[in-house]
């Protein structure tokens, strides 16, 4: 449990700064090179690179390197994990909430 919890915090980190969240909005449409995520954004390729590897530590996204060019894509893990999450989270809201309009429906009908 604590790898995951630890996976986890990993990949709500990454999520929270927007540059991260732009460039795993680009590789929705597929793998990109590094240049090529860096493009739009108006930083230093080394502080683009930061960016790049926390969202690969936190396996959101993958790497390969072909010559001189490294290739980024879109990892399930990551995604897997938040989604699992936000999933349970989910289900204990609705269960609270159905219990809550339980509790309501049966107020009206004694009152």
């Amino acid at each position: 449990m604590p790898k995951e919890q630890e996976r986890l915090d990993q990949v709500f980190q990454a999520l929270a700064d927007p540059t991260r969240r732009k460039v795993i909005e680009r590789l929705v449409s597929g793998p990109a090179a590094t240049s090529e995520l860096a493009e739009p954004f108006d930083m230093a390729l080394p502080s683009f690179t930061q960016h790049l590897a926390v969202l690969e530590r936190a396996g959101l996204v993958t790497s390969a390197k072909q010559g001189r060019v490294r290739t980024y894509r879109l990892s399930r893990a990551g995604l897997e994990a938040a989604d699992g999450w936000l999933a349970e989270q989910r289900r204990l809201w609705e269960r609270r909430l159905d219990q809550f309009d339980h509790f309501v429906t049966t107020l009206k009908e004694q009152g």
